[in-house]
């Protein structure tokens, strides 16, 4: 039988030197692998978390403290203006001062404008507007009345009622009257209808009644309008019976269009007089008298008639005359 020979044979101890110290070794060396790939895992761990939290990080709100430094030592930055807002058509506007707001103009009516410009000066009675009443009839006799212009060559008269007579105001208007049958009369006033004669009454001279409608009749609906008529002769100046230097009445007679002043010249300049429901403009202390006249009517006219003399109860004629309306 064939032996094979191997090398020498060692002790048991020898055997495990042997062993042990490649064992001990190899443990050194795990330990250090470990050792290595723990230092490597701590190194990349913190690197990557701090990458990571700087990629999510937002910006952080400003410090109140620090604003506020910044808005006093930094302009502030404009923000854009407001839209600005058109006012509704029915919002009340806000007045603004402005020249043409702080001046009030008053903006006339068109039956302000027409009163204006057809009789400014009128009282009751004024030009443009239809009045409606009744008519009555009266015995006119030789035509005097109220407003003492004397006897009457046309009865073609009324007397107007107590209201729109307004203190002879009334006194020598013409006068279109219209019948509801379509009938028509023009009438000079010349007379007072007292009460219990209503607003827009008017008692016709039995002549100019008989115009419209029978006697019989009584009371007849109408309208009448103020009227400017086209055909005058000129104006008369009367003074009162008892009329000096010391005290005088002045009258008007034949003027085309009723008046709404009568003025005396005096030493310090024209001077109203006051007209009394006897149709008289008076001077109690004679101031004026003898003096110039000056008339205006309704429409704002003015006539200067000169050189009549204080004649009491004398029918002075004149020149002048004023224009139709």
């Amino acid at each position: 039988m064939r032996t094979t020979k191997h090398g020498g044979t060692q002790s048991p101890g020898k055997y495990r030197d042997a062993v042990g110290i490649p064992l001990a070794l190899l443990a050194v060396g795990v330990v250090i692998c470990l050792a290595a790939a723990l230092l490597n895992q701590g190194g990349a761990a913190p690197r990557s978390a701090v990458t990571a939290a700087e990629s999510s990080v937002q910006p952080a709100a400003p410090d109140v403290t620090a604003d506020a430094t910044t808005k006093a030592t930094q302009p502030p930055l404009k923000s854009p203006p407001p839209a600005r807002r058109t006012p509704k058509a029915t919002s009340k506007p806000t007045p603004t001062r402005t020249a043409s707001t702080t001046k009030l103009t008053p903006r006339a009516t068109p039956s302000t404008q027409r009163t204006t410009s057809a009789g400014s000066l009128a009282g009751r009675i004024k030009p443009g507007i239809r009045y409606r009443g009744v008519a009555t009839a009266y015995e006119a006799a030789d035509g005097n009345g109220a407003c003492l212009f004397g006897p009457a060559d046309d009865l073609m008269i009324a007397a107007m009622n107590h209201t729109d007579y307004e203190s002879a105001k009334a006194c020598g208007a013409h006068v279109l009257v219209r019948a509801a049958n379509g009938a028509s009369i023009t009438v000079l006033i010349t007379n007072e209808c007292p009460l219990p004669c209503a607003p827009g009454q008017i008692d016709l001279s039995q002549q100019a009644f008989a115009k419209l409608a029978k006697l019989s009749v009584g009371r007849l609906p109408i309208t009448w309008t103020l009227q400017s008529p086209g055909s005058s002769g000129t104006i008369s100046i009367r003074y009162k019976v008892g009329s000096s230097q010391w005290w005088c009445g002045i009258q008007a007679i034949g003027h085309r269009n009723p008046l709404a002043t009568l003025e005396v010249r005096t030493a310090k300049g024209w001077r109203k007089l006051h007209r009394t429901d006897y149709n008289y403009f008076l001077s109690p202390d004679g101031s004026g008298c003898g003096k110039a006249i000056r008339i205006t009517d309704i429409y704002g006219q003015r006539l200067t008639i000169d050189g009549l003399a204080v004649k009491p109860d004398v029918v002075q004629s004149t020149r002048v005359q004023f224009a139709r309306h």
